[in-house]
């Protein structure tokens, strides 16, 4: 992360901490641990022998790519007809939106005690979240803990996440040569590093496109189908592309491990010349499967890359950061809570759906607060392109999204 797009996650902070104060926090702190971005925790205290509830989501955002295939400027919410435009729009800002806008509808005396929790560091793996959580145990404890950070089953149709597969990735290097060379003069019989790589990077699959890494565990899905014509609209895939893996769509997006190649360091074409490269480079994201651990499965692929490369190429394995994977079951008197404030504002109970992509804080929350009742909530839908150009949020879902909150926090209150 350049200086820039830190000093942004630090003004964004601030910004937060102070929308916090004037939504009627008793008290606001902006916390750090190391060399980390910050966290912001304000807290609403809870009435006598009412419970306190945890509202968390974070206010960092993923680079906005190219500016010139934005239909409006990323750090400009735009509305266009039912939706809301904007780089974090969806991921997660309107999370923040929806957590201070259920706490200004009490007037900022909600009839529950509540923490707000605001990371800046989820987009890189929230590296020193752990730390905060456990230097500042007592003042996030909570009965009950909301993450609005994950996404709807449909546009009008709320879920709740149980399910995340959690994520790692690493940068691999081959080295062929000790410099590049003619490749009229030595083509043919001296192997050059950016093919080696690509036949390296090519044992990541089978011939189905399943992953073939051994040592990274799959689990069942559930019973829930996901029609092939949305997922098409969805991915916006091209005509004639089929699908890669086995098992049904959940189980390849949910609960069994994927692998990426992100990008690779190389010649680019337009530098092109005749010569056989010397070295080339990968990064390689991997998904880790919910029950998994993302620490062994990435040494699981860290350990294939280095052991499958032809030639005997020397390959150089950097591992970057991961991120745990979980398994959330919503339960108990809360989750009974939470299922009839969803009937109230949506019109129907939330299905209960898996992730593809990781919240590496659930682990963390679950494992310092194991009697809290965890629910991952959503404000974004299937067309909110999070991460991507036009990332938007349905205005119709964010004012249900907001209502569902409130009334949570009413139901718990009695």
């Amino acid at each position: 992360m350049s200086s820039q797009e830190s000093d942004g996650v630090v003004a964004n902070a601030r910004h937060i901490a102070e929308l916090a104060r004037d939504a009627g926090a008793a008290d606001v702190a902006i916390v750090t641990e190391g060399d980390g971005l910050p966290a912001v925790i304000a807290h609403w205290p809870a009435p006598e022998g009412r419970p306190t509830v945890l509202l968390y989501s974070h206010g960092d955002v993923q680079p906005t790519g190219d500016l010139t295939e934005w239909h409006s400027e990323p750090f400009v919410a735009t509305r266009r007809g039912d939706r809301l435009y904007g780089r974090g729009t969806a991921d997660d800002k309107g999370g923040v939106a929806a957590h201070l806008a259920a706490i200004r509808a009490f007037d900022g005396r909600p009839p529950v005690g509540v923490t707000l929790f605001i990371e800046g560091e989820e987009e890189i793996g929230s590296p020193s979240m752990a730390k905060i959580i456990e230097a500042h145990k007592e003042e996030l404890d909570a009965d009950v803990i909301v993450i609005a950070d994950s996404v709807n089953w449909d546009q009008g149709i709320p879920s709740l996440t149980t399910s995340l597969r959690g994520v790692a990735d690493c940068v691999v290097e081959v080295r062929t040569l000790d410099h590049p060379l003619h490749s009229g003069q030595f083509g043919g019989i001296v192997p050059d590093a950016l093919t080696t790589l690509c036949r390296l990077l090519a044992t990541l699959h089978d011939e189905r496109g399943d992953v073939a890494v051994e040592g990274l565990k799959s689990f069942p899905g559930p019973d829930l189908e996901y029609p092939e014509d949305r997922l098409r609209a969805e991915t916006a895939i091209l005509d004639g592309v089929s699908w890669v893996g086995s098992g049904s769509f959940v189980e390849r997006m949910w609960t069994k491990p994927s692998v990426s190649v992100l990008a690779i360091d190389a010649t680019p074409v337009s530098r092109a010349i005749n010569i056989l490269p010397s070295v080339a480079r990968a990064k390689v994201g991997l998904r880790v499967a919910p029950g998994d651990d993302a620490v062994a499965a990435l040494a699981a692929l860290i350990r294939h890359l280095e052991t499958h490369a032809d030639f005997g190429a020397h390959v150089t394995v950097t591992p970057g950061e991961t991120g745990a994977p979980g398994i959330v079951r919503a339960g108990g008197h809360a989750g009974e809570v939470a299922n009839e404030a969803f009937r109230l504002a949506w019109g129907a109970e939330p299905l209960e759906v898996g992730t593809g992509g990781a919240i590496p804080l659930v682990t963390d929350l679950q494992t310092m607060f194991p009697e809290a009742t965890v629910l991952i909530t959503a404000v974004t839908d299937p067309d909110s392109r999070m991460h991507g150009i036009d990332e938007s949020l349905h205005l119709g879902d964010f004012r249900r999204a907001i209502l569902t909150e409130a009334l949570l926090l009413a139901g718990l209150a009695e």
